[in-house]
């Protein structure tokens, strides 16, 4: 007899965005993932008594897991409950996804685009075929299983003694070879995950402007690029910029909202996007009546001096793609969400709107 959910597995992503459990009643074991808002993907996992033919729909009325049919289970006869102490989730590098693994050996996986809403289960090694409930693991194997290991040696290397510091010299070294010796640095991730500095680099002879950068987005893939790109490894690692005349304290207090935007909220940064300031206008960092920022991966198309060349770095075999801050209104937000950013662009352009930030923005 079905009994109260007990839990078997519960994990919460190294972001802290999402959350996976591992539920057994005595009848079936299935795993959930969740955000703040809810479930966000499903996945049935195991029958613990004989399938039925066809689908339970009285479970189903009753929100629980189903058991699942007899020609979709390899083991109709059910299987021995799970032992808790024989699970542990692996989490995808991005955060949006999860691996439960049995002694090791993966039993289901929900991955980033598993969607309860859109009718995207998570996969099960036991289920045969596609049901509503979950896709067979086995069949899609081919694609996950390399994930999966990434997903393994990337953690492995993320917690190693001397993971962060070999990622954050090699950029810092990158980035005094294009700008020169760095200034200030300041934490942007109050100690959470993703890890993520800012590095100041002063204005100079012949840059008479300061640079601001991130330091430590590009160290992990962003959530969702592959659910919108066919090919995501030219977009999936960024750093963000800005250029600025303003003081630089004062500037570098946007990363602290958007240096950890992209794990915390589960999407991504890419050229052209504009996100919205989640607090009053009257708080935004980077100067009055701008509601927003619009990030460009090629800030020469407005006026200013030439913008210094960032590419070539590259971290996890991906290029890293430095996308720079430029603050708009909510209406030129709302501009570039209806017709392109590249209406917008064209319009600040004709407002001769410098990429540079502050009152010497015209500054070489």
């Amino acid at each position: 007899m079905a009994t109260s959910p007990v839990t078997l597995l519960e994990s919460v992503s190294p972001y802290g965005s999402r959350k996976v459990t591992v539920e057994y009643d005595g009848l079936t074991t299935a795993a959930y993932v969740y955000d703040d808002s809810g479930p966000v993907s499903a996945t049935w996992i195991a029958n613990h008594r004989p399938a039925p033919p066809v689908t339970d729909q009285v479970r189903l009325d009753a929100g629980r897991a189903p058991l699942m049919p007899a020609s979709r289970t390899r083991h109709p006869g059910g299987r021995a409950p799970l032992q808790a102490a024989a699970l542990a989730a692996l989490w995808f590098e991005e955060g949006d996804g999860v691996a439960i693994l049995e002694n090791g050996r993966p039993l289901a996986v929900l991955a980033g685009w598993s969607d309860m809403q859109h009718g995207m289960p998570g996969y099960s090694r036991d289920i045969i075929g596609q049901t509503p409930f979950g896709w067979s693991l086995d069949d899609a194997m081919d694609g996950l299983a390399p994930r999966l290991q990434r997903s393994r040696a990337y953690w492995r290397w993320r917690r190693s003694p001397g993971g962060w510091e070999e990622f954050s010299r090699a950029l810092f070294g990158h980035l005094a070879a294009r700008l020169g010796p760095a200034g200030h640095y300041w934490d942007a991730s109050a100690g959470a995950q993703p890890a993520v500095g800012i590095t100041e680099r002063p204005a100079a002879p012949r840059r008479r402007y300061t640079v601001l950068s991130t330091v430590g987005m590009s160290c992990q893939r962003m959530p969702a690029v592959e659910q919108v790109l066919e090919d995501p490894s030219g977009y999936a690692r960024v750093e963000l910029a800005i250029a600025t005349t303003l003081p630089s304290a004062q500037a570098a207090r946007v990363f602290g909202w958007l240096a950890t935007y992209p794990w915390r909220a589960v999407t991504w940064f890419g050229p052209g996007h504009s996100v919205r300031w989640y607090h009053e206008a009257a708080t935004f960092p980077l100067g009055a009546g701008a509601e927003a920022v619009l990030l460009l991966d090629s800030p020469g198309s407005l006026p200013g001096p030439q913008p210094p060349d960032l590419s070539g770095f590259r971290f996890g075999g991906d290029p890293v793609r430095w996308l720079w801050i430029v603050p708009i209104s909510e209406p030129e937000r709302r501009l570039a969400k209806e017709r392109g950013s590249a209406s917008l662009v064209a319009r600040l352009a004709e407002q001769d709107r410098s990429w540079v930030l502050g009152p010497d923005e015209r500054a070489g």
